[in-house]
């Protein structure tokens, strides 16, 4: 049966950030996600998470300026140094959560220049070596260009090919059905081939990015071929409740545990 992580960044909001955990926590869900930890200290994220026995599933590295309309830093030439130290920053919240995967955002620049494709990979290859240390996998997700104007990576295919080249045992693809099935569609037979390098799902409806309940997607039917390829990872919920979010767990109540 699918573990679904409560994406805390835009679930539970009625609620300030650390007793979010613990409103998660009491609707049932057995693991968070979120963007980004960094406004709150680590060891004030490790008590939440011990005290509502809650698995921390993923969040991402420091993303830059976000309030300037930075989207990560891995693309951009020149920033380097900055990695480096953002893979730190972030290491440190993985040893306090226990985090097993972290997500690396790209940034806003474009695919076709030579300048940010190398410093991309340099990029990727220089995380997932440093989080190799640690036994963290590195996931890489494509971003769609309507919620994301201008984002690097934005592409499956690309994420598929540079997860192929590299040869790293713990790089895999953020497979964010919400965006994949904007970008291409024909989430089923993505799923099927793509699943062996997956180490991360998310969900929500397509197109409004609601509850994971209606619209141009059987998410039933995704769920049972998500259990059926035999993925024991977890599904983190990315999606921007309706109203209030306990109002919009009515798809999750037979998946929440007791």
């Amino acid at each position: 049966m699918p573990v679904f992580a409560a994406n805390l960044t835009m679930m539970f909001n009625e609620w300030p950030f650390l007793d979010r955990f613990d409103a998660a926590a009491d609707a049932g869900f057995a693991a968070v996600e979120y963007l980004f930890p960094y406004e709150a200290a680590p060891e004030a994220i490790a008590e939440r998470l011990a005290r509502n026995n809650l698995q921390q599933a993923l969040f991402n590295l420091p993303p830059g300026d976000w309030a300037a309309g930075e989207r990560g830093i891995a693309a951009l030439p020149g920033r380097f140094d900055a990695l480096k130290a953002d893979v730190e920053r972030a290491l440190d919240y993985a040893a306090a959560t226990g985090v097993r995967r972290l997500h690396l955002m790209a940034g806003i620049a474009n695919p076709r220049d030579e300048d940010a494709s190398s410093s991309y990979r340099r990029s990727v290859t220089y995380a997932a070596g440093r989080l190799a240390d640690k036994s963290i996998d590195l996931v890489l997700e494509p971003i769609n260009g309507r919620n994301m104007p201008g984002y690097f990576l934005n592409d499956f295919g690309a994420a598929e090919t540079l997860i192929a080249e590299s040869g790293l045992p713990n790089l895999k693809l953020q497979f964010d059905i919400y965006h994949r099935q904007i970008i291409h569609g024909d989430v089923t037979m993505a799923l099927r081939r793509l699943l062996p390098i997956t180490g991360h799902i998310q969900i929500a409806s397509v197109p409004s990015r609601n509850e994971p309940d209606g619209e141009e997607l059987n998410y039933p039917y995704v769920f049972g071929e998500i259990d059926r390829l035999g993925y024991d990872g977890f599904i983190g919920c990315e999606y921007i409740p309706r109203g209030h979010t306990l109002d919009g767990l009515g798809w999750f109540r037979s998946f929440a545990r007791s």
